[in-house]
């Protein structure tokens, strides 16, 4: 489920990006929210339903048509959500706040990435209390009843919004005739080409030729670190390790902490440094904890108990580099972006990302061995030090379009 997931997002991330681009915001928006209910309905559904037929194998299992049905759900509703988070991250926000207000985007960011961190917690621990407490169908059809009554209220907070700015969400209608490609092809002309591959090949050039490319290929890399981070991979190994479950569940928890805290220590960043140098610190911050980390770990002392706690203090303290560059570098996209490719190229990067995380996790698969865990450590240790690299040395020599977009950093 997870892989079909991953190959709808890099296969129709740039379609969707160039559709929410192209027609009207607040219309775009209030489709994707209902397809993305719809799809969790229906996901929930055929959940219940799998509980209703007595227990098969996994082979037998894969070749039914609910779990078929099941596993598309998941992929159109992983699409809307990567879709709607990209349009409320790096179209809306910059909208809202201003992007000539640096200070003001920045903490519209923490503050947005907060709220994102702490509901995510919130709900994945009252789901965890309901399942300890009812059933799963019952669970389920509570979850349901959730995704119903909260699809109205998203529609109305979004007309809302709108209607509270004075309608800075209102996609002009002379954008079609006035905005340019960077290769001087014009939207009604991109729009002629159809959808499907052609769209594609379109978001992949866009996102090449953004001005801020370095910036976001940092971001992309540091998605190949898929071991040096609290998931799967670091549970398996914690676990094969003997530790006890409660301290990987502590863990994964201070993690989550991190994430929080860093949404208040990347708006000081970048009132203190500025947009660029507030980036390049956090990502050389998190590079810098996690070489001391595979430092201790090639050591061989972590078959004691406090190397092995030094080792995961020092990834939970790299959790806080990690999370800031989040939320700096979507800044830094979102100044060096106009905002009429906002969707086209977020979501772009988005699917160049899952695709940078599918390859990790296929070399993981082929390295399922646990002695192997030391050469993909120093494989993620290489792509968050190579990202620091890659944007100190573009931050280093800035262009002049690059003092044009960040001001801000060079006055």
């Amino acid at each position: 489920m997870g892989f079909i997931a991953k190959l709808a997002i890099i296969a129709g991330g740039p379609l969707v990006g160039k559709l929410m681009d192209s027609f009207p915001r607040l219309p775009a928006y209030n489709f994707l929210n209902t397809l993305q209910a719809a799809a969790q309905l229906l996901s929930a559904a055929m959940i219940i339903r799998a509980h209703s037929i007595p227990y098969t194998s996994a082979s037998a299992v894969i070749l039914r048509p609910w779990f078929i049905v099941l596993v598309l759900a998941g992929a159109v509703e992983r699409l809307c959500g990567i879709a709607l988070g990209v349009a409320m991250e790096r179209d809306w926000v910059v909208l809202l706040a201003g992007v000539n207000r640096p200070i003001a985007l920045a903490q519209a960011n923490a503050i947005l990435n907060r709220i994102d961190l702490l509901c995510e917690i919130a709900g994945a621990s009252l789901f965890g209390i309901l399942l300890a407490k009812y059933d799963p169908v019952t669970c389920l059809k509570s979850a349901a009843g959730l995704m119903i009554c909260s699809l109205p209220v998203t529609v109305f907070l979004t007309w809302l919004t709108n209607k509270l700015s004075t309608g800075v969400l209102d996609r002009p209608k002379s954008l079609h005739k006035c905005c340019k490609s960077c290769n001087g092809v014009t939207v009604n002309e991109y729009d002629s080409i159809g959808v499907g591959v052609e769209a594609i090949k379109v978001g992949w050039k866009e996102y090449i030729q953004q001005p801020v490319l370095p910036a976001s290929l940092a971001y992309v890399l540091l998605y190949f670190n898929v071991v040096l981070a609290p998931g799967s991979l670091m549970t398996a190994f914690l676990t094969q390790h003997g530790l006890n479950p409660s301290v990987i569940g502590g863990f994964s928890g201070l993690c989550a902490f991190m994430g929080v805290a860093a949404t208040f220590v990347s708006a000081n960043l970048v009132n203190r440094l500025g947009i660029l140098k507030a980036g390049a610190a956090g990502l050389i911050f998190q590079a810098s904890l996690l070489t001391i980390a595979v430092a201790v770990y090639w050591s061989g002392s972590l078959s004691q108990q406090y190397p092995l706690l030094f080792f995961l203090s020092l990834i939970v303290l790299s959790r806080l580099g990690h999370m800031s560059y989040d939320v700096v570098g979507a800044q830094i996209l979102q100044t060096g972006i106009p905002s009429s490719k906002a969707n086209l190229i977020g979501t772009t990067e988005v699917s160049v990302a899952s695709l940078a995380e599918s390859i990790m996790l296929g070399v993981a698969i082929v390295a399922n061995d646990s002695s192997h865990f030391g050469i993909l450590a120093m494989l993620s240790l290489m792509s968050v030090v190579g990202a620091a690299w890659m944007f100190c040395r573009w931050l280093l020599n800035p262009t002049d379009e690059q003092r044009s977009l960040f001001a801000f950093d060079f006055n």
